[in-house]
Parts: structure tokens; C-alpha cells; sequence
């Protein structure tokens, strides 16, 4: 199945911008009276049937929606610190959407090596990955904000975990992930740190604010292993 996407969908017609357009009529070579599906990026997949192959502006006319198509049951808000490496984020950020997560939250920490993001080529990014793997839901990727302020932020009726190394916790005081996800509401967000790990201020503040520090296992992860780690460890706990 090939997926479009578009945020222009009103009374029945569906209006492709000029990349989407040019993929559809250009490259795949749909003409008019083709049928194609396109997702809203909001969870709604759309039947349609081409009427205007204009490989600039393309125009369709709505034929079913499927609501939910490709869903997860929860929700999943996963604040993770860019890597100095950014391929390494994105990487993330790509096969976090495949497996299911709905925001891809970059957030900057006090020992963060990396302070710069482009967010519009990780929404490219995360918008390809949920048409390869046949979902309609696009995870947003807010602005980048500082470690402490996402703390503070976050909802506080969701399930708040923190992925926190220090050795000196004493582990009975550390969950690990699929034993802090047992039986909590499927409202989940969690926080990975930055390669030098949170600072000590953070941890005070996400420790004061509710958070529950949980661990990974024994194996010491790379920020981006452990994102996509606790991505999976949702998806295979509230997902199937």
C-alpha cells in the first residue's frame, strides 16, 4: 500500500502539496481515476479516488476514512536528549514511529554535548516512517526545550518515567521499566538523558515533581539504544 499525506482535507476533497503531488503524479505515475491513500498525520486514513494529477497540486475525492489505522492503544510521549551524533536521534526518531510513539519530544539537558536541532528534518523524517510502516498517526516534534522546563511541563495524571544511571540509587529504589509499566494508565511519558547522563539537579527536580526512576538492565546503553529500548518495552507491554 502506498500512503500520501496531506493536511488539507475539507468537504470531501483532498488536496496533496506540491511534494506529496509530485511524488504521486511524477514519480508513481498516478493519472486521474486512480485510486490512492492518504493519511491526515492526526490517526484517519483516507480511500480516494484521484481526480485533478497535477504533479504540483493533486486533488482527490474522498471515498471512506478508516479512523485509527495503524493505532496503538496508549498514548507515548518520549523526551529524549539529541545526540552529539544527530544521525543517531534520527535514527531513533525513525524506528520510534515505526514501532509506535506519538511525541517525539527533543529535550536539552544540563551535560547535553549537542544544543542544536533541526526539528522540520526530524518531522521529514518521523512523516516517512509512518507512511513505510501503514500508520496515519504522525508523531509531532515540538521545539526542543531544556530538560528542566519538560520536567515541570509534563501532565501529571500520565505515567512518569525517567531512565536515570547512577549506580549510586540503590536499586530497589529503581523499577525496572516493564515492572513500572504494570498496571499503569496508558498514558506514558519517558525521559532519557543525554550521553553524560542528567545532572544531579535534574534528577532532584524529576524525583520532587513525581517521576519514578526506572532501569533498562544491566547492559550500559547508548541515549538512542535506550530510547528505542523503553519505545519497545511500551509497545510490547500495552501494545499487543
Amino acid at each position: 500500500m502506498e500512503l500520501f499525506w496531506s493536511d488539507n482535507i475539507s468537504g470531501g476533497t483532498v488536496v496533496l502539496d506540491a511534494e506529496e503531488s509530485a511524488h504521486c503524479v511524477r514519480v508513481l505515475r498516478h493519472r486521474a481515476g486512480d485510486a490512492i491513500s492518504v493519511i491526515d498525520g492526526e490517526g484517519t486514513l483516507y480511500a480516494c479516488r484521484l481526480v485533478v494529477a497535477d504533479a504540483r497540486r493533486a486533488e482527490a475525492a474522498v471515498v471512506d476514512s478508516q479512523p485509527r489505522f495503524g493505532s496503538h492503544p496508549y498514548r507515548l510521549t518520549m523526551a529524549v536528549c539529541p545526540t552529539k551524533n544527530i544521525d543517531r536521534f534520527e535514527w531513533f526518531a525513525e524506528k520510534a514511529t515505526e514501532v509506535g510513539v506519538d511525541v517525539i519530544a527533543p529535550v536539552f539537558g544540563e551535560h547535553s554535548e549537542r544544543k542544536v536541532i533541526k526539528t522540520e528534518r526530524v518531522r521529514r523524517i518521523v512523516l516517512s516512517a509512518a507512511k513505510q510502516s501503514l500508520k496515519a498517526l504522525i508523531p509531532a516534534v515540538p521545539e526542543p526545550v531544556s530538560v528542566l522546563d519538560f520536567i515541570a511541563s509534563a501532565p501529571a495524571d500520565a505515567l512518569r518515567l525517567i531512565c536515570y544511571c547512577d549506580e549510586t540509587l540503590p536499586r530497589e529504589q529503581r523499577l525496572s521499566i516493564k515492572d513500572a509499566l504494570a498496571g499503569a494508565p496508558d498514558d506514558v511519558c519517558i525521559l532519557i538523558g543525554p550521553e553524560g547522563d542528567f545532572s544531579p539537579r535534574e534528577v532532584a527536580a524529576a524525583f520532587a515533581s513525581g517521576w519514578k526512576p526506572v532501569h533498562l538492565g544491566p547492559s550500559r546503553l547508548r541515549t538512542e539504544t535506550a530510547a528505542l529500548t523503553a519505545v519497545t518495552a511500551v509497545y510490547l507491554q500495552k501494545g499487543l
